[in-house]
């Protein structure tokens, strides 16, 4: 498409991360949207972020998704491209628009004001993920943000989490509810579903009790009975996980919160990246999710890349 580079072969993905990803403006000074003069621009989205970070990490990461062929979704994909993510996967749509977003940032509630009806990327479906796709990657991410976009989104995911069992890959599921895209009573017995038959799934404690009237980490294992990895995250207080009939709970780290949102996309990402070692600890997965959620709370943006001396997995 014109202003799109040739995209590069398809390679083999650590992480397949599957969703949409948005411009996102933000005040630059970190204060509300009616008081700021400068807002800066960067790119924001759950499944772009895991791959974003899980990238910084030094891990092979891959994202798939649909964009406009408008400046916007040039800006989404050169932005991934420039951090390492494997974007060959990106399909560009010339008849509908890249989405935006505006964030709104406060300590103690961010709000997210969403442009995004009738996007690209809401148009994918079933069709976008073929089974030599899935196949590819040893995990695939998705989140619960997917199949509120479309019924075809709805399909796609379905799909994706029925192919990846029979493919031998695991499905990784942030339930990452978000009640601006519809209510918790229409949301619950989707993402419910979705949640039993994932591999590995990511629930805030919060979440759980407005989807499903289970107010403790305990209640949501119980409430969903999977037969693989849960870990619920429960913000300042810490995280537990619950895999093969072991709980292990590790307490958040303190942190002098900036922006809070995108938090729990990085837990995700540093989980996922600890999971991929053979051999880790319950503490080591948490601990590294723990690690970059820090980093991120500490940032206005969705992605806060490291430090040149922080170094990487690599």
């Amino acid at each position: 498409m014109p202003g799109f580079e040739r995209p590069e072969p398809p390679s083999a993905a650590d992480v397949l991360c599957v969703g949409e990803a948005m411009v996102l403006l933000t005040p630059a000074d970190a204060r509300r949207l009616d008081r700021t003069e400068r807002l800066a621009i960067s790119i924001g989205g759950a499944e772009s972020n895991v791959a974003l970070y899980l990238s910084d990490l030094g891990v092979r990461a891959a994202w798939l998704s649909h964009v406009g062929d408008d400046p916007f979704g040039r800006r989404v994909v050169a932005a991934l491209r420039s951090t390492g993510v494997d974007v060959s996967h990106v399909e560009v749509r010339p008849e509908a628009p890249t989405a935006v977003y505006f964030k709104d940032p406060d300590v103690d509630d961010t709000a997210v004001h969403y442009y995004r009806r009738g996007s690209a990327a809401s148009r994918m479906g079933p069709q976008s993920l073929g089974d030599e796709v899935l196949s590819a990657a040893r995990v695939v991410h998705m989140s619960g943000i997917t199949p509120a976009l479309s019924d075809s989104c709805a399909a796609m995911m379905d799909r994706a989490a029925a192919r990846c069992r029979a493919l031998g890959t695991a499905f990784s599921f942030d339930v990452n509810h978000r009640p601006g895209l519809w209510p918790a009573a229409e949301a619950a017995p989707v993402l419910r579903d979705l949640a039993r038959r994932s591999d590995i799934v990511f629930v805030g404690r919060d979440e759980g009790e407005r989807l499903w009237g289970t107010p403790t980490a305990e209640a949501i294992a119980e409430h969903l009975g999977l037969d693989g990895t849960l870990v619920v995250k429960d913000g300042a207080v810490g995280a537990t996980e619950f895999r093969e009939g072991r709980r292990a709970f590790l307490p958040a780290p303190e942190v002098e919160v900036v922006e809070p949102v995108g938090a729990g996309d990085a837990f995700a990402a540093g989980y996922l990246a600890a999971w991929l070692r053979p051999g880790g600890t319950a503490e080591a997965r948490l601990g590294q999710g723990h690690a970059l959620a820090r980093r991120a709370l500490t940032s206005i943006h969705d992605f806060a890349p490291s430090s040149p001396m922080e170094g990487s997995i690599r």
